[in-house]
């Protein structure tokens, strides 16, 4: 009996790109695209939703420099609502719903929302009209607690402009009264916003800052099946997109949970993970405005050696790209990146943008911890597969949420270290400048280009290990390549 021809699958270490005739330096190259049908990116990352790369800090950093970060839901409702919530005040341009308090409230009270919200002033309003503000800088001498902040607040001379002021203007004013809060008010002294002056710089300094149409960094956050109590927090805090998170996103709950998102709440959904053109199309059809494709390839994940299961990397993607293609809905290449080439490979094979697990998490701002081991810094990192990850939470990702003990969970991750890289804008540098050179080299100005100018060749083994430096001994690091064993 002969042998069924099987489908071929390939990953990233497979293939190259070969080079065109191009006129475009990298510098030329506009990295513009989308994480999710209306949610544009300006560099095309986004970060995993682990409990060991992304939270408040890393999202904040990385909306900064263009992309998007995916906030874990390993954490109760009201914590990630929170993380959510600080990224969006993070950066403003107009605050038009700033924290205030009324005149009566305490001073520990105003200490704490600061200390939350990450601000250093508040407005005093009685109803909707502004009867002062209260700054950091009236709290630090008052040693009472139990002090009404009406008492200690600023009410003479506050610095207002009227609705409509632009950022300059805002600058302008608040520069000539060396103050740097300026309250946004009506003629009736209601307050209708708030700009500040870290705002101003913040945006001043980050220019291609990833930002919703009020000036806000973007940022998205991860939910399970069914989990609508979540989202509708999620949403009340101004979350940009809900990422419908579980282990295997062709199935009859995820394409159900995706319909009543849709149905219940007006912000994009991005759903996964699949493997197949059969399963991005079902995601699609239900509604998703992303779909985020990779079972099995991350360097956390287990899923292919326990269960059997999975595609390599780039065929998944070229598969559901090619699906999708004509839906408006993009794909997000989700695990199995080690160098910014893969990303090249990634984008070119039909994806929007890419998902970084393990290659953030080793950032100063992820919030694993750091571990010293053999002279070196290292960062702690695991898969949400793995059994520590599931017992704080992900277990429901893996079909396990009615396992009670850890020695009943069959685990799809491990858990590890990764070296210690710095901070998330040198790193993202220089992943930005390798995917800037690999359109160059491709003649492509920008990622749809790409997709059209893109020629795969099929390497081998030795292919493989000419690629990578050979012969020599490395005796001084480079900041985007290390020694892959």
């Amino acid at each position: 009996m002969s042998l069924p021809a099987f489908p071929e699958g390939l990953t990233f270490d497979d293939v190259l790109l070969v080079p065109r005739h191009s006129d475009v330096m990298p510098r030329d190259v506009k990295l513009t695209t989308r994480f999710s049908r209306n949610v544009p990116l300006n560099v095309p990352l986004s970060s995993a939703a682990m409990d060991t790369v992304t939270e408040e800090k890393l999202a904040v950093a990385l909306a900064r420099e263009g992309g998007i970060g995916v906030i874990h839901r390993n954490l109760t409702i009201e914590a990630q609502v929170r993380e959510v919530d600080k990224v969006k005040r993070s950066a403003n341009g107009v605050i038009l719903d700033p924290v205030t308090l009324a005149p009566n409230a305490k001073v520990s009270e105003a200490r704490e929302i600061m200390a939350r919200f990450n601000i250093s002033g508040l407005p005093i309003v009685e109803g909707k009209k502004v009867v002062g503000i209260l700054t950091r800088r009236d709290c630090r001498f008052r040693t009472s607690d139990d002090t009404p902040v009406g008492e200690i607040m600023t009410k003479e001379n506050l610095v207002t402009a009227p609705p409509g002021t632009s950022l300059d203007e805002a600058r302008n004013l608040l520069f000539e009264n060396k103050v740097e809060k300026l309250l946004i008010v009506d003629k009736d002294m209601r307050l209708a916003g708030l700009i500040t002056m870290k705002d101003v710089n913040m945006l001043a300094a980050y220019p291609n800052s990833a930002t919703d149409a009020r000036g806000r960094l973007r940022v998205a956050a991860a939910i399970g099946v069914n989990d609508y109590e979540r989202a509708e927090g999620l949403v009340k805090a101004g979350v940009d997109v809900l990422v419908v998170d579980t282990a295997h996103g062709h199935s009859s709950n995820v394409m159900n949970t995706v319909k009543e998102l849709k149905r219940r709440f007006t912000v994009d959904v991005v759903a996964g993970n699949v493997a197949t053109a059969e399963g991005a199309k079902a995601l699609a059809d239900a509604g998703a405005d992303g779909v985020k494709v990779g079972i099995g390839p991350g360097s956390i994940c287990t899923t292919r050696i326990v269960a059997g299961i999975g595609v390599p990397q780039l065929t998944a993607v070229m598969d559901c790209a090619q699906a999708l293609k004509g839906t408006n809905v993009p794909v997000i290449a989700d695990g199995g990146i080690r160098f910014s080439g893969d990303i090249v490979k990634a984008l070119a094979a039909g994806a929007s943008c890419v998902m970084l697990g393990s290659l953030f998490a080793g950032l100063e701002e992820s919030p694993g911890e750091v571990v010293l081991y053999k002279g070196r810094s290292f960062k702690t990192v695991r898969g949400m597969g793995s059994i520590g990850a599931m017992m704080q939470g992900s277990k429901e990702r893996y079909r396990q949420g009615e396992v009670a003990t850890a020695d009943k969970l069959v685990p799809e991750g491990i858990e590890g270290m990764v070296p210690y890289r710095g901070k998330l804008s040198d790193y993202a540098y220089q992943l930005v400048g390798g995917v800037r050179a690999g359109l160059g080299y491709c003649g492509a100005r920008t990622v749809s280009e790409l997709w059209e100018k893109r020629q795969f060749l099929r390497i081998t083994a030795a292919g493989v290990k000419e690629s990578h430096p050979h012969d020599v001994t490395i005796t001084k690091e480079s900041p985007n390549y290390y020694h892959a064993e």
